[in-house]
C-alpha cells in the first residue's frame, strides 16, 4: 500500500512537471543574458527529464554491488530493474505501446550486436561477471542500453516539440541506416568503413536542420550536430560503465582505462540509425518534412 502511494506521488509530481515543462507562455520581459541563462537551465531540465529511463537505470548501475544483493547477480538486478522501469513508464502513460514497440526494435538490434562482438571469434568486450540471465554470454540486460537511447529520442521529440525540415526521403535514410548496422559486423571481416560511411551520411543530412523549444521560443540545430552531441554523451557514460566494470575492453582487463575516443564515431552513427527508426512513428513523422 506504501509503495503504490509513493509510486502515485512520483508520477503525480512528474506529470506537474512535465505540464510546466509543456506550457505554452510568452515571456517577452526575458532578454539578452537573462533569456540566455533561463533557456539554457530550461534546456537542461528538459533534457534531464528525457533521459528518465537513463538516469533510473544507470542510478541502480552506481548502486548495486558487483557481488550482487541477497545473493542475486548483479546482471540480473538491473535485468530486473530495467523490466521494473519499463513497465513502469507504459503504465504511466510516459510512453505508448507503438513507442514500446520501437524501444523493443531497439533492444533486439543491440542485444544481436552485444552478442556478436563478445563471441569467441571477435571479443570487442566481455562481461565478466556470473548471471543466470547470460545468452550467448551476453546478460539479457545489455539491450536495455540501447533501447534507453531510443527512449531518449522519444521523450526528447515530446518535451522539446520537435520538428525536423530538409530530413531525407525515408528509403535512404533507412539505407544508411542498414549500412551503418552493417558495418559493425562487417568490419571485422572486410575493412572498417565508417568514414565512407560517415561521409555519405554528412551528405544526406547536410541540410537537415532540427527545431526545438527550450522554453517560450523555437530554436535551430543542424541535425548531423544533435548526433554528434549525443553520441558523446554515450561515450562518457560508455567511460563510467567500464569504470563500474559492467563491461570491459581488452585494454581494461589488466587496469581501467578510458574508451578509445574513436568509440564516438561509432555511438553518433549509431544515433543516426536509432533516429532512422524512431523517425518511423506514425505521430513523429508528421513532424519531418521530406522535400519533394
Amino acid at each position: 500500500m506504501a509503495a503504490q502511494l509513493l509510486a502515485r506521488m512520483s508520477l503525480l509530481r512528474l506529470s506537474v512537471l512535465d505540464d510546466h515543462l509543456l506550457r505554452q507562455i510568452e515571456r517577452p520581459h526575458l532578454t539578452g543574458s537573462l533569456r540566455f541563462v533561463v533557456e539554457f537551465l530550461y534546456f537542461g531540465i528538459k533534457e534531464a527529464r528525457a533521459c528518465l529511463f537513463v538516469g533510473l537505470f544507470f542510478a541502480a548501475v552506481f548502486t548495486v554491488p558487483r557481488d550482487g544483493i541477497w545473493n542475486i547477480p548483479r546482471y540480473d538486478l538491473l535485468l530486473i530493474f530495467a523490466f521494473v522501469i519499463q513497465a513502469w513508464m507504459i503504465l504511466a502513460k510516459l510512453e505508448t505501446l507503438d513507442e514500446l514497440k520501437a524501444i523493443t526494435l531497439f533492444h533486439i538490434i543491440g542485444f544481436a550486436l552485444e552478442v556478436f562482438k563478445t563471441s569467441s571469434g571477435i571479443r570487442s568486450w566481455a562481461y565478466p561477471d556470473f548471471a543466470y540471465t547470460k545468452l550467448f554470454g551476453v546478460p539479457l540486460f545489455s539491450g536495455f542500453m540501447y533501447a534507453a537511447v531510443g527512449s531518449y529520442i522519444i521523450q526528447a521529440w515530446r518535451l522539446f516539440e520537435l520538428r525536423v525540415v530538409h530530413h531525407p526521403p525515408y528509403w535512404m535514410a533507412g539505407v544508411m541506416a542498414l549500412l551503418i548496422y552493417a558495418n559493425f559486423f562487417t568490419h571485422h571481416y572486410i575493412g572498417d568503413y565508417r568514414w565512407y560511411i560517415a561521409a555519405c551520411a554528412l551528405g544526406l543530412y547536410a541540410r537537415a536542420t532540427v527545431i526545438f523549444r527550450p522554453l517560450d521560443r523555437d530554436r535551430k540545430m543542424p541535425l548531423l550536430l544533435s548526433f554528434v552531441l549525443i553520441g558523446l554523451f554515450i561515450w562518457l557514460a560508455e567511460n563510467i560503465s567500464t569504470f563500474f566494470s559492467i563491461w570491459k575492453y581488452p585494454n581494461q582487463l589488466g587496469a581501467w582505462s578510458a574508451v578509445h575516443v574513436g568509440k564516438w564515431s561509432s555511438w553518433s552513427l549509431l544515433i543516426v540509425m536509432t533516429f532512422t527508426i524512431v523517425a518511423n512513428l506514425k505521430h513523429i513523422r508528421e513532424r519531418i518534412h521530406v522535400p519533394a
